[in-house]
């Protein structure tokens, strides 16, 4: 089953959705707990904790969803240079070809 946070957002379907929760409960404990170990003010403790998760789970969010997509670019150009490795592998265009010396000549 999927679990839907603040009705839209699917916790299960989208990347980086569950890190990005436990990320945010983790760091609202952190600063809520903190705060009120600091202060003994339990209200603003607790608005500490809530602003703490926004906080921490957009941030880890941002984070996330930055490296995914540098990771999936990375994907994309292993991708084309297998390809083309395929492709020029055997031909005169093959970078690891070694050049006999009438090659070497022309150039």
């Amino acid at each position: 089953q999927s679990f839907k946070l603040f009705g839209f957002l699917d916790v299960k379907n989208v990347p980086c959705a569950r890190e990005s929760v436990l990320y945010g409960s983790l760091g609202s404990l952190v600063m809520g707990l903190g705060h009120f170990l600091a202060t003994s003010r339990v209200r603003r403790s607790c608005d500490v904790a809530v602003g703490g998760f926004i906080c921490t789970m957009l941030g880890y969010w941002f984070y996330c969803r930055y490296d995914l997509a540098q990771q999936r670019i990375r994907q994309r150009m292993l991708k084309e240079g297998m390809k083309n490795r395929i492709l020029f592998e055997g031909s005169y265009l093959d970078p690891e070809k070694e050049q006999t010396g009438s090659e070497r000549s022309d150039s």
